[in-house]
């Protein structure tokens, strides 16, 4: 029996099913790959990545899901359910629990809330291998844009100073159940190695990257001037009458090395 939908939670189940594979074999599961499935829904994805990995974690708000993830389960694989709000769940904890460096995230998440989740992976990129995600078309854009594009901005600079973002295909609203009202897509996060990561103080670089485009039409000298004057921008070799959508994502590390 199909679950219905509750606005609330922001579910639209996957249920197409040349999509759910695409999705599968993008993500290419592996024996005993520990994955945690964000927002399993009605087991779409849950059961092809069981049925591939052997075990699963899924990571479920809805109560009333879980029976039926359960039962659907039965027989296919090892589903553990954690009945938790996943900006709680301490990925990189669960990873130690599970016995290994570091797990492979997959879902389709709730757009209303997609931008926290990304920003709370992010928080544990060490204890992730990768993240395959569905999300909003317009929010994927924004992940992977480049300096100077229109929806280039601080998802776009925060996600790729952790992550290599690769968009992976378009999914379109009859996929879903119910439909939404936009366009879907995929898109693949791989956490930088540890020696590709910035060494600047990430709660700065987060405070100026969020300033810089709290305002998108200020130059940096107006947008920073809470936390860096115009000497002090000139210092990192960047122009303070520069707009933040101008700079690369490294460009905002130099910015967070400078004295305040």
């Amino acid at each position: 029996m199909n679950a219905r939908p509750k606005k609330s939670f922001g579910q639209h189940f996957l249920h197409e099913r040349r999509y759910i594979e695409r999705i599968v074999s993008a993500i290419s599961p592996k024996a005993d790959d520990r994955v945690v499935e964000i927002g399993p829904g009605e087991g779409a994805l849950t059961l092809p990545l069981l049925a591939a990995a052997g075990r699963l974690v899924a990571v479920e708000l809805d109560t009333d899901l879980i029976p039926g993830l359960q039962a659907r389960a039965a027989g296919v694989g090892a589903l553990e359910i954690v009945h938790a709000d996943v900006l709680k769940v301490d990925f990189t904890a669960l990873a130690r629990r599970l016995g290994v460096a570091r797990v492979r995230l997959a879902g389709n998440l709730p757009y209303y809330i997609s931008s926290p989740i990304l920003f709370h992976c992010v928080d544990h990129a060490a204890a992730i291998e990768d993240m395959h995600f569905m999300l909003q078309k317009e929010v994927v854009d924004r992940m992977a844009a480049d300096p100077g594009s229109k929806v280039y901005g601080r998802l776009s600079v925060m996600l790729q100073l952790a992550c290599r973002v690769e968009p992976l295909f378009t999914v379109p609203p009859g996929a879903f159940r119910p439909p939404p009202k936009v366009d879907s897509a995929v898109v693949r996060l791989i956490p930088l190695a540890e020696h590709e990561r910035h060494d600047a103080d990430p709660q700065r670089v987060h405070a100026i990257v969020k300033a810089a485009f709290a305002q998108r039409r200020k130059t940096l000298a107006n947008g920073l001037k809470n936390l860096l004057d115009s000497t002090a921008i000139a210092s990192a070799g960047i122009d303070p009458k520069a707009r933040a959508e101008t700079l690369a994502p490294g460009d905002f590390v130099r910015l967070a090395k400078v004295p305040a």
